[in-house]
């Protein structure tokens, strides 16, 4: 069993603390937060330990979950990698690319495991949907939030969007070719709703959305491709699967829920599916599936590459949304 230790018992935090404790891979030796709130209520309802001093929490542990503000993963993180400790770092994984870069490098130079916690890896939407052949080449996706402060420190494209960006990437085996995309902000300093609009090397096209200052709830992602149109809702955790078969091909499936298309290419077939999602706790999942790659020493689900990538898109759509901000203003001083 590996020992875990948690960095951040905020809210999150909390929602960690909960997950390790009702895993039967690791075993949590306890937790470090300066906020004194924090930790009087993790002991309270947990009764697990405190630890006064980072190093000596570190020092005790196997892995390190931190789930504390962005701008503080770099100095964590890279605390525990030199210390050749494993590393579960929440979403995003740096505050800056060159940060990620950095840990990046220093986790290869140690053979660390680091897994970054894009939670929607796990969704029980999109892991119903595993071994479906995915050729993609329009994808839009949808994700709306009701506003809350926390979290408004960074950009939505940050905040939220970043969750698509990392399945998107997941799906979609192509280079980016082109972004454009535009924001605005509302609420706070940094933009709370985004549109961007990417285009791969092989063609794909996505359009995602972000907003944190909607009047409902949406998490929902479309995938468009040649035979088939795959829909996941990430809130309500389920999919659909609608697939085209061309009449008497050798790959249509026995059954009888087909539904016949008139096309001027001749009819189709139309399959209707719903795979059945199982529900799991996507948090305690992936921080299984951390266990698993330290355990058997493969490749993270969510490495630190991927996060990596995520991130890296994610500046790129925040560089777009400047340059727009930049000759909007330049052409409304003219």
């Amino acid at each position: 069993m590996l020992k875990i230790g948690l960095l951040g018992a905020g809210h999150l935090g909390k929602i960690h603390l909960k997950c390790i404790l009702a895993t039967s891979v690791y075993e949590l030796v306890g937790f470090y937060d300066p906020n004194d709130k924090n930790a009087e209520t993790a002991i309270t309802k947990h009764q697990v330990k405190r630890f006064e001093r980072l190093e000596d929490l570190i020092a005790a542990v196997d892995v390190v979950d931190i789930v504390t503000p962005t701008v503080t993963h770099y100095d964590l993180a890279k605390q525990c990698i030199q210390a050749g400790k494993h590393v579960f770092v929440e979403k995003p994984l740096t505050h800056t690319l060159a940060e990620a870069e950095d840990l990046m490098r220093l986790a290869q130079e140690k053979g660390i495991k680091v897994q970054v916690g894009h939670v929607e890896r796990f969704n029980p939407a999109l892991l119903s949907v595993e071994g479906t052949p995915f050729n993609p080449m329009f994808i839009e996706a949808h994700r709306l939030a009701l506003f809350n402060p926390r979290g408004t420190d960074v950009s939505v494209v940050l905040d939220l969007m970043i969750h698509d960006l990392d399945v998107l990437l997941s799906l979609v085996p192509s280079e980016v070719k082109q972004i454009s995309a535009s924001g605005v902000a509302v609420v706070s300093d940094t933009p709370d709703i985004s549109n961007a609009r990417i285009e791969f090397e092989n063609g794909c096209v996505a359009n995602l959305t972000a907003s944190r200052i909607s009047m409902k709830q949406m998490r929902k992602m479309r995938l468009f491709q040649r035979d088939a149109y795959i829909s996941l809702d990430f809130l309500e955790k389920n999919a659909q699967v609608v697939r085209l078969y061309d009449q008497g091909a050798a790959d249509v499936p026995d059954i009888e829920e087909l539904m016949e298309l008139n096309t001027q290419n001749g009819t189709k077939l139309i399959h209707i599916h719903m795979p059945e999602a199982e529900p799991v706790n996507a948090i305690k999942m992936e921080l299984e599936s951390l266990a698993e790659s330290i355990n058997q020493n493969t490749k993270p689900k969510v490495s630190i590459e991927d996060g990596y990538k995520a991130l890296k898109l994610a500046y790129q759509i925040l560089e777009e949304i400047e340059l727009r901000d930049n000759s909007i203003k330049a052409v409304v001083q003219k």
